[in-house]
């Protein structure tokens, strides 16, 4: 067999892409060490990708668990919402407003000459009435929680019985969630409910009957002081 030596005429632009596509020994160092470098600012990257999300991992754990603590604490704290406060406060206002016209239709005060008397025993009577709510409501709503318990696990068993991508966690975090409103909303309103109508038995008993021989001005202003004084007793007294 012979061999024939053929030559290919290559014209210029052929043969500069020719060597470009040719790899040169220098090319393939430089190549390399390029290739090193992109290796190690991957790795760093990963690395950094990797604490990245472990943190945010940590912090939403954190967060998690942070208002856990919130609900839990919210079950046995004595601190009432911004709502509450002023629930409270509007509902101590007007049952603490009703003695006005008590004693100025029936025991004939003139208001404007017991103005002072009836600005005095209003305050007094709506401070201790709104103490007197967030005390009972402390009171009830860790036991109506209690008592409440087995029917808001069914109520939320029921929600999440069609959803296959609801955890464990979700569905506690949810009743949890879910029983502090329960218990919330029917302690607020049974405390404000019983301490307005004790108040308002105590004024009618002490003022008809236990005073009626005293003058208006004592009669007031005792009727008012010692039914607020009861009620606000009465409430930090109950377990």
């Amino acid at each position: 067999m012979i061999e024939q030596n053929i030559e290919i005429p290559v014209d210029l632009p052929m043969k500069f892409i020719f060597d470009i596509l040719t790899p040169q020994p220098h090319f393939v160092i430089v190549h390399h060490e390029k290739h090193r470098k992109i290796n190690a600012i991957e790795n760093e990257f990963l690395l950094f990708s990797c604490a990245f999300i472990n943190k945010q991992a940590q912090m939403t754990t954190q967060r998690s668990a942070s208002q856990d603590e919130d609900l839990l604490l919210q079950d046995f704290s004595r601190n009432v919402t911004t709502k509450s406060w002023i629930l409270f406060s509007g509902n101590a206002a007007v049952v603490s407003a009703i003695p006005l016209w008590l004693f100025w239709r029936i025991h004939q005060m003139d208001f404007s000459s017991y103005f002072i008397h009836f600005i005095i025993g209003t305050i007094v009577s709506t401070y201790f009435l709104n103490l007197a709510y967030q005390n009972m409501k402390f009171i009830l709503k860790h036991k109506i929680a209690q008592k409440r318990e087995e029917a808001v696990n069914r109520e939320i068993s029921k929600i999440f019985a069609n959803d296959k991508n609801a955890n464990k966690k979700d569905k506690d975090d949810r009743v949890l969630t879910r029983k502090n409103e329960v218990a919330d909303f029917e302690a607020t309103t049974f405390s404000i409910f019983y301490n307005n109508s004790f108040y308002l038995v105590c004024l009618i008993v002490l003022s008809f009957f236990v005073l009626k021989n005293f003058s208006p001005t004592v009669n007031y202003l005792f009727s008012v002081g010692l039914s607020t004084l009861v009620v606000f007793l009465f409430s930090t007294g109950q377990k």
